[in-house]
């Protein structure tokens, strides 16, 4: 499936088919705020939420924002796995093991950013099995991944109906499970403007080929996905927006031979899209880890995206 030369209209229902076939049907909720409660802090306000963005469950999310002139770009922070169930959305403010030193909360509210996270299905104060959670979606006809990135898509909408937000400088980022919900995000919702995945970059046949499907969690594994797509087909989605993949070269989640073979196709699309620029896939030193260097890559380049 190519995406070069087709309509807007078209692309949108490549979205649409993306949803329904690999993720699930959509659900249909209008995004609610059920509690609030607002800290201020000397360089930000933090707010604590408890949002309605799905049929089933309410959702804890973070939302904090600089002080000074408004509106100022959204950054949607996907927190990752890290098999610890009990974190979610707090990797935002206490960061882990496997993050740069400040947070991403002080990093990117020093940048003159607004962000916000939410706990995803299963972690942090949803926690409640993700194994449970997986079989019992798939019996429903749905998938736990769906149903995590219909979620962050409702989270955004919200985040959108803030006055705070310039809504036309929206970015998304994460590391791992996070950084694979940013990619695949993007490719679901037009209105993210500027991508960063950190150790994500996980092609579906190189897992099965470098026998590497254990290095991710049943979660991500999608019924039937490569009888009609191939991960090149989701990612070009998200051409010709600027995105940035950032992978160690030691990574054994990210296997080597699949984040080439990306980077070919997704480097030719860019090209004949006219915007070759927008496209860097970097394998730089490290494992399964967000480096230093890689924090000094995506700051520079999301202050390059989102002009602040």
């Amino acid at each position: 499936m190519r995406m070069v030369n087709c309509s807007i209209q078209k692309v949108l229902y490549m979205m649409k088919q993306i949803i329904v076939d690999c993720l699930g049907p959509e659900m249909k909720t209008t995004p609610e705020v059920v509690h609030r409660t607002v800290i201020v802090y000397d360089q930000y306000t933090l707010e604590h939420l408890l949002l309605r963005l799905n049929q089933e469950e309410l959702v804890p999310a973070y939302f904090a924002y600089p002080h000074g002139l408004k509106p100022v770009p959204i950054v949607l922070f996907n927190h990752s796995h890290g098999g610890d169930f009990t974190a979610g959305k707090t990797e935002l403010i206490s960061g882990a093991d496997y993050l740069q030193s400040p947070s991403f909360l002080e990093t990117l509210i020093a940048d003159g950013y607004a962000v916000g996270c939410i706990d995803m299905w299963g972690f942090g104060e949803r926690s409640q099995g993700e194994s449970q959670l997986f079989k019992r979606f798939l019996l429903q006809g749905k998938t736990l991944w769906g149903q995590r990135v219909y979620d962050n898509q409702q989270f955004l909408t919200y985040l959108l109906s803030r006055q705070e937000i310039n809504k036309e400088a929206v970015a998304t980022i994460g590391m791992s499970m996070g950084g694979l919900m940013s990619w695949w995000l993007a490719a679901s919702d037009p209105r993210i403007t500027a991508v960063v995945d950190i150790a994500a970059q996980v092609d579906y046949q190189a897992l099965i080929e470098e026998d590497c499907l254990d290095k991710h969690g049943c979660y991500y594994y999608l019924p039937a996905f490569l009888t009609k797509w191939r991960t090149a087909d989701i990612q070009q989605l998200i051409a010709p927006r600027p995105r940035l993949s950032l992978v160690g070269i030691a990574d054994k989640g990210c296997p080597a031979s699949g984040v080439k073979k990306l980077d070919h196709s997704l480097k030719e699309i860019y090209i004949q899209m006219g915007q070759p620029a927008h496209w860097q896939s970097l394998q730089l030193s490290g494992g399964h880890e967000e480096t230093k260097e890689m924090r000094g890559l995506w700051r520079s380049f999301l202050k390059q995206q989102l002009g602040h």
